[in-house]
C-alpha cells in the first residue's frame, strides 16, 4: 500500500459529474425525439384526415356529374364539425379531349402557404 492512500474503492466526485452528464445528455435527448415524435404523429393525422375528406368530397364531385347536376365552377367550402379545422376548394380544368375534365380537390388545414394541403384529382367524363 502506499502511504497516504486507502485502500477502499468507489466513486470520486469527478466519476459522479461525469456520469450524471452523460446521463442528463442522453435523456435530453430521448426527449426532444419524443417531441419530435408527437409532431410527426399530429402532422400524419392532419395527412390522413384531409386524404379521406378529399376523397369524400371528389366521390360527391363524381356522382354529381354521372346525374348531370355538376356544376363545372370553381366551388369551396369548409367540412361540417368534426372537421371544421378542414376547408376545401374544387376547381376543374379542361384537358384535350373535349368530353373529359379533371376535377381537382383540395383539402387544406392551418396555413396554406406552409403546404398543409392535399389534393385528389380526377378525370370526369
Amino acid at each position: 500500500m502506499i502511504a497516504g492512500r486507502s485502500s477502499t474503492g468507489g466513486f470520486t466526485l469527478l466519476d459522479v459529474v461525469v456520469a450524471l452528464a452523460i446521463v442528463s445528455a442522453a435523456l435530453v435527448s430521448l426527449l426532444s425525439l419524443g417531441n419530435r415524435s408527437v409532431a410527426v404523429h399530429d402532422r400524419l393525422r392532419h395527412i390522413t384526415q384531409a386524404t379521406l375528406l378529399a376523397q369524400q368530397k371528389m366521390a360527391e364531385t363524381e356522382v354529381s356529374s354521372r346525374q348531370g347536376r355538376l356544376e363545372r365552377t370553381v366551388q369551396s367550402g369548409v367540412f361540417t364539425a368534426p372537421f371544421a379545422d378542414y376547408r376545401w376548394r374544387l376547381e376543374f380544368s379542361a384537358t384535350p379531349l373535349p368530353s373529359v375534365i379533371v376535377a381537382t380537390v383540395t383539402v387544406a388545414w392551418g396555413n396554406e402557404s406552409k403546404n398543409e394541403a392535399v389534393d385528389v384529382s380526377s378525370f370526369l367524363f
